[in-house]
Protein backbone atom coordinates (compact mmCIF):
# COMPACT_ATOMS: atom_id res chain seq x y z
CA UNK A 1 0.00 0.00 0.00
CA UNK A 2 2.61 2.62 0.83
CA UNK A 3 4.43 1.63 -2.26
CA UNK A 4 1.61 2.09 -4.51
CA UNK A 5 1.26 5.82 -2.70
CA UNK A 6 4.96 6.42 -3.13
CA UNK A 7 4.45 5.70 -7.11
CA UNK A 8 1.56 7.45 -7.39
CA UNK A 9 2.84 10.91 -5.61
CA UNK A 10 5.62 9.87 -8.44
CA UNK A 11 3.28 10.09 -11.13
CA UNK A 12 1.64 13.21 -9.79
CA UNK A 13 5.02 15.19 -9.60
CA UNK A 14 6.08 14.00 -13.30
CA UNK A 15 2.38 14.85 -14.56
CA UNK A 16 2.75 18.71 -12.54
CA UNK A 17 6.03 19.00 -13.76
CA UNK A 18 5.19 18.48 -17.24
CA UNK A 19 1.86 20.03 -17.70
CA UNK A 20 4.03 23.32 -16.16
CA UNK A 21 6.41 23.26 -18.67
CA UNK A 22 3.60 23.04 -21.29
CA UNK A 23 2.27 25.68 -19.70
CA UNK A 24 5.17 28.02 -19.42
CA UNK A 25 5.71 31.51 -20.89
CA UNK A 26 8.59 31.59 -23.76
CA UNK A 27 10.70 34.40 -24.49
CA UNK A 28 8.35 34.64 -27.33
CA UNK A 29 5.10 35.11 -25.74
CA UNK A 30 6.72 37.53 -23.99
CA UNK A 31 7.90 39.44 -27.24
CA UNK A 32 4.35 38.59 -28.60
CA UNK A 33 2.79 40.44 -25.79
CA UNK A 34 5.14 43.32 -25.21
CA UNK A 35 4.45 47.20 -25.97
CA UNK A 36 7.79 47.50 -28.11
CA UNK A 37 5.73 44.30 -30.49
CA UNK A 38 2.90 46.61 -30.67
CA UNK A 39 4.47 49.38 -31.54
CA UNK A 40 6.39 48.11 -33.72
CA UNK A 41 3.20 46.04 -35.37
CA UNK A 42 1.10 49.20 -35.01
CA UNK A 43 3.68 51.52 -37.07
CA UNK A 44 2.93 54.40 -34.23
CA UNK A 45 4.73 54.89 -30.98
CA UNK A 46 2.38 57.56 -29.15
CA UNK A 47 3.89 59.76 -26.83
CA UNK A 48 2.28 61.55 -23.67
CA UNK A 49 3.79 65.52 -22.98
CA UNK A 50 2.41 68.52 -21.64
CA UNK A 51 3.54 71.40 -24.19
CA UNK A 52 3.77 73.70 -22.10
CA UNK A 53 7.82 73.31 -20.60
CA UNK A 54 9.89 75.41 -22.65
CA UNK A 55 12.51 74.34 -24.56
CA UNK A 56 11.48 70.85 -23.91
CA UNK A 57 8.65 70.57 -25.20
CA UNK A 58 5.94 73.42 -26.68
CA UNK A 59 4.46 74.64 -29.88
CA UNK A 60 5.73 76.64 -32.18
CA UNK A 61 3.93 79.60 -34.32
CA UNK A 62 2.21 77.31 -36.49
CA UNK A 63 0.83 75.38 -33.48
CA UNK A 64 3.67 71.90 -34.05
CA UNK A 65 5.17 70.61 -31.03
CA UNK A 66 8.88 71.48 -30.63
CA UNK A 67 11.72 71.44 -28.06
CA UNK A 68 14.15 68.79 -26.64
CA UNK A 69 12.18 66.41 -25.46
CA UNK A 70 10.03 66.41 -28.83
CA UNK A 71 13.38 66.00 -30.54
CA UNK A 72 14.41 63.09 -28.62
CA UNK A 73 10.86 61.60 -29.32
CA UNK A 74 11.06 61.82 -32.76
CA UNK A 75 14.52 60.80 -32.82
CA UNK A 76 12.92 57.53 -30.81
CA UNK A 77 10.77 57.22 -33.37
CA UNK A 78 13.40 57.15 -36.22
CA UNK A 79 15.23 54.31 -34.92
CA UNK A 80 12.00 52.50 -34.10
CA UNK A 81 10.95 52.78 -37.90
CA UNK A 82 7.46 54.07 -37.03
CA UNK A 83 5.19 57.14 -37.12
CA UNK A 84 5.50 59.35 -33.84
CA UNK A 85 1.95 60.80 -32.54
CA UNK A 86 2.54 63.14 -29.72
CA UNK A 87 -0.35 63.85 -27.10
CA UNK A 88 -0.93 66.39 -25.55
CA UNK A 89 -2.47 66.63 -21.90
CA UNK A 90 -2.64 67.83 -18.57
CA UNK A 91 1.04 67.31 -16.51
CA UNK A 92 -1.35 65.78 -13.35
CA UNK A 93 -2.88 63.27 -16.93
CA UNK A 94 0.41 61.71 -18.10
CA UNK A 95 0.94 58.84 -15.54
CA UNK A 96 -2.66 58.18 -15.62
CA UNK A 97 -2.72 57.57 -19.28
CA UNK A 98 0.44 55.24 -19.45
CA UNK A 99 -1.06 53.24 -16.73
CA UNK A 100 -4.06 53.07 -18.70
CA UNK A 101 -2.91 52.35 -21.87
CA UNK A 102 -3.74 55.38 -23.85
CA UNK A 103 -0.31 56.38 -24.17
CA UNK A 104 2.82 54.20 -24.87
CA UNK A 105 5.34 56.12 -23.26
CA UNK A 106 6.13 59.64 -21.37
CA UNK A 107 8.85 62.22 -22.64
CA UNK A 108 7.73 65.03 -20.88
CA UNK A 109 10.76 66.39 -18.41
CA UNK A 110 9.65 63.58 -15.95
CA UNK A 111 11.81 62.84 -13.06
CA UNK A 112 12.31 59.38 -12.22
CA UNK A 113 11.95 58.70 -8.46
CA UNK A 114 11.46 55.80 -6.43
CA UNK A 115 7.75 57.09 -5.34
CA UNK A 116 7.12 57.15 -9.02
CA UNK A 117 8.86 53.54 -9.64
CA UNK A 118 6.37 52.00 -7.67
CA UNK A 119 3.94 52.44 -10.39
CA UNK A 120 5.49 52.61 -13.04
CA UNK A 121 9.39 52.30 -14.83
CA UNK A 122 12.02 54.61 -15.51
CA UNK A 123 14.87 54.32 -18.41
CA UNK A 124 18.29 55.86 -17.43
CA UNK A 125 18.30 59.54 -17.40
CA UNK A 126 18.83 61.68 -20.46
CA UNK A 127 19.38 64.82 -18.87
CA UNK A 128 20.16 65.57 -15.61
CA UNK A 129 19.18 68.83 -13.77
CA UNK A 130 17.87 70.03 -10.48
CA UNK A 131 15.37 72.16 -9.01
CA UNK A 132 15.91 76.22 -8.36
CA UNK A 133 14.38 78.87 -7.10
CA UNK A 134 13.07 81.97 -8.50
CA UNK A 135 13.12 84.50 -5.72
CA UNK A 136 11.44 87.67 -5.49
CA UNK A 137 13.73 90.91 -5.86
CA UNK A 138 10.93 92.46 -3.15
CA UNK A 139 9.45 89.83 -0.37
CA UNK A 140 12.82 87.72 -0.44
CA UNK A 141 15.58 90.56 -0.69
CA UNK A 142 17.43 88.90 1.93
CA UNK A 143 17.73 85.53 0.75
CA UNK A 144 20.68 83.75 0.07
CA UNK A 145 20.17 80.12 0.08
CA UNK A 146 16.74 78.15 -0.01
CA UNK A 147 16.84 76.94 3.63
CA UNK A 148 15.96 80.65 4.73
CA UNK A 149 12.62 79.56 3.00
CA UNK A 150 11.67 77.55 5.52
CA UNK A 151 10.08 80.12 7.90
CA UNK A 152 6.72 80.78 9.19
CA UNK A 153 6.91 84.34 7.03
CA UNK A 154 7.98 82.68 3.49
CA UNK A 155 5.13 81.84 1.09
CA UNK A 156 6.66 79.33 -2.17
CA UNK A 157 4.68 79.02 -5.74
CA UNK A 158 4.67 75.05 -6.88
CA UNK A 159 3.17 73.37 -10.01
CA UNK A 160 1.03 70.80 -9.24
CA UNK A 161 2.44 67.23 -8.98
CA UNK A 162 5.73 68.21 -9.80
CA UNK A 163 8.75 67.20 -7.75
CA UNK A 164 8.85 70.51 -6.59
CA UNK A 165 6.02 70.17 -5.33
CA UNK A 166 6.95 67.00 -3.28
CA UNK A 167 10.17 68.61 -2.33
CA UNK A 168 8.35 71.81 -1.24
CA UNK A 169 6.33 69.84 1.61
CA UNK A 170 8.63 67.86 2.89
CA UNK A 171 11.89 69.97 3.02
CA UNK A 172 9.87 73.70 4.11
CA UNK A 173 7.38 72.39 6.23
CA UNK A 174 7.53 75.79 8.34
CA UNK A 175 6.39 77.68 4.76
CA UNK A 176 2.96 78.74 3.16
CA UNK A 177 2.92 76.53 -0.21
CA UNK A 178 0.58 77.41 -3.00
CA UNK A 179 0.09 75.30 -5.48
CA UNK A 180 -0.66 76.10 -9.00
CA UNK A 181 -1.87 74.27 -12.41
CA UNK A 182 0.90 76.12 -14.63
CA UNK A 183 4.75 77.64 -14.23
CA UNK A 184 3.07 81.09 -15.65
CA UNK A 185 1.14 81.63 -12.63
CA UNK A 186 3.66 80.41 -10.33
CA UNK A 187 6.25 83.31 -12.06
CA UNK A 188 3.44 85.66 -12.13
CA UNK A 189 3.06 84.94 -7.91
CA UNK A 190 6.15 85.77 -7.59
CA UNK A 191 6.88 88.92 -9.99
CA UNK A 192 4.22 90.19 -8.45
CA UNK A 193 5.57 90.26 -4.97
CA UNK A 194 2.88 87.56 -3.68
CA UNK A 195 4.85 84.68 -3.18
CA UNK A 196 9.09 84.95 -2.29
CA UNK A 197 10.05 81.76 -4.16
CA UNK A 198 9.41 79.06 -7.20
CA UNK A 199 10.64 76.13 -7.42
CA UNK A 200 11.55 74.77 -10.95
CA UNK A 201 14.32 72.96 -13.09
CA UNK A 202 17.14 75.15 -13.28
CA UNK A 203 16.68 75.83 -17.19
CA UNK A 204 12.92 77.13 -16.40
CA UNK A 205 14.17 79.53 -13.85
CA UNK A 206 17.33 80.95 -15.69
CA UNK A 207 14.34 81.62 -18.46
CA UNK A 208 11.81 83.53 -16.22
CA UNK A 209 14.60 85.34 -14.01
CA UNK A 210 15.86 86.52 -17.38
CA UNK A 211 12.25 87.45 -18.47
CA UNK A 212 11.38 89.41 -15.29
CA UNK A 213 14.79 90.79 -14.51
CA UNK A 214 13.80 93.93 -12.80
CA UNK A 215 10.93 92.05 -10.22
CA UNK A 216 13.01 88.74 -9.65
CA UNK A 217 16.83 87.18 -8.91
CA UNK A 218 17.58 83.33 -10.14
CA UNK A 219 19.48 80.82 -7.30
CA UNK A 220 20.98 78.55 -10.24
CA UNK A 221 22.60 76.22 -8.12
CA UNK A 222 20.17 73.33 -7.65
CA UNK A 223 19.39 71.67 -4.50
CA UNK A 224 18.16 68.63 -5.58
CA UNK A 225 18.85 65.82 -8.24
CA UNK A 226 16.82 65.71 -10.78
CA UNK A 227 16.97 62.91 -13.51
CA UNK A 228 14.91 63.46 -16.13
CA UNK A 229 14.00 60.01 -17.68
CA UNK A 230 11.26 58.05 -20.15
CA UNK A 231 8.61 56.59 -18.22
CA UNK A 232 7.10 53.31 -19.49
CA UNK A 233 4.68 51.03 -17.93
CA UNK A 234 5.66 48.16 -15.53
CA UNK A 235 7.20 44.74 -16.32
CA UNK A 236 8.45 45.43 -20.06
CA UNK A 237 11.78 44.31 -20.06
CA UNK A 238 11.85 44.22 -24.17
CA UNK A 239 10.85 47.87 -24.01
CA UNK A 240 12.73 48.79 -21.44
CA UNK A 241 15.71 47.38 -22.81
CA UNK A 242 15.04 49.03 -26.47
CA UNK A 243 15.21 52.37 -24.49
CA UNK A 244 18.59 51.68 -22.84
CA UNK A 245 19.85 50.91 -26.06
CA UNK A 246 18.73 53.67 -27.92
CA UNK A 247 19.66 55.99 -24.86
CA UNK A 248 23.41 54.35 -24.80
CA UNK A 249 23.76 54.70 -28.71
CA UNK A 250 22.60 58.53 -28.98
CA UNK A 251 24.69 59.45 -26.03
CA UNK A 252 27.79 57.67 -28.01
CA UNK A 253 27.45 58.95 -31.55
CA UNK A 254 26.86 62.11 -30.52
CA UNK A 255 23.30 62.61 -31.38
CA UNK A 256 22.08 63.76 -27.78
CA UNK A 257 25.00 66.40 -27.51
CA UNK A 258 23.41 67.83 -30.35
CA UNK A 259 20.10 67.86 -29.23
CA UNK A 260 21.39 69.98 -26.04
CA UNK A 261 23.35 72.09 -27.74
CA UNK A 262 20.73 72.84 -30.26
CA UNK A 263 18.07 73.55 -27.29
CA UNK A 264 20.26 74.43 -24.53
CA UNK A 265 22.97 76.89 -25.43
CA UNK A 266 23.69 79.62 -23.80
CA UNK A 267 20.25 79.45 -22.05
CA UNK A 268 22.17 79.71 -18.29
CA UNK A 269 25.05 82.04 -19.79
CA UNK A 270 22.52 85.07 -20.90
Amino acid sequence: MIRFIRIASLAFVALTMCCGTALAVTPFDVYEGSALRKIVTRGKLVVGMELKFWPFEYVDEQGKPVGFDVDVARTLAEKLGVELEIKDMEWTGLIPALTSGKIDLIISGITGTLERAKSISFSSPYFTTGLCALLSAKKAAGVTIVEQLNAPDRVIAVKTGTTADLVAAKRFPRATINRYQDETACTQEVAAGRADAFFYDQISIAKHHRQNPETTRAILTPFTYEPFCIALGKGDFDLWQYLEMYLATIKSDGTLDALQAKHFKDILDK
